[in-house]
């Protein structure tokens, strides 16, 4: 689990339309807003990535990049995308390897039952390569108020 100040995991992984994302290259632009979700298309994924697609332009005027990550396939996320009109990326991360090297795949409990699954997080990653802030377990509904918030652009 990582901490405010902590080094972020670089990475490399495939987007929505088969291109490369590196971690350490987008950090040389912007900071990056890294937030790992359940599913395409559903309820509140839906709701979260709208919220995150709605805020872009404070988000992007004071230099951050949002980056949404799933188990989903490039084309569910490029449907996606198209569907709710994202002004952002999504990572295909269908073997899981970036959720855990986030702490984003854990053991989840609904309904009684347990399995393992997809913890909603978001990370706040500077532009030196540190966490400027986390969240784990967050709520799809007013997630992206409080972020703008923890990041004094409201």
């Amino acid at each position: 689990m990582f901490s405010e100040g902590d080094a972020a995991p670089d990475f490399t992984a495939t987007l929505q339309d088969g291109s490369s994302f590196n971690l350490q290259k987008a950090l040389k632009d912007s900071g990056v807003i890294l937030y790992f979700y359940p599913k395409d298309s559903t309820p509140g994924c839906t709701t979260q990535a709208c919220d995150f697609r709605d805020a872009k332009d404070s988000l992007g005027s004071a230099g951050w990049r949002v980056i949404g990550v799933s188990r989903d396939s490039e084309a569910s996320h490029q449907k996606f995308i198209d569907a709710q009109g994202l002004n952002f990326d999504l990572i295909v991360d269908d073997d899981t390897s970036l959720h855990e090297l986030y702490g984003a795949w854990g053991e989840k409990t609904n309904y009684g039952k347990t399995y393992m699954g997809a913890i909603r997080s978001t990370f706040v990653i500077s532009q030196e390569g540190t966490i400027q802030w986390a969240g784990r377990n967050v709520r799809a509904t007013g997630h992206v108020a409080r972020l703008l918030k923890e990041l004094n652009l409201e």
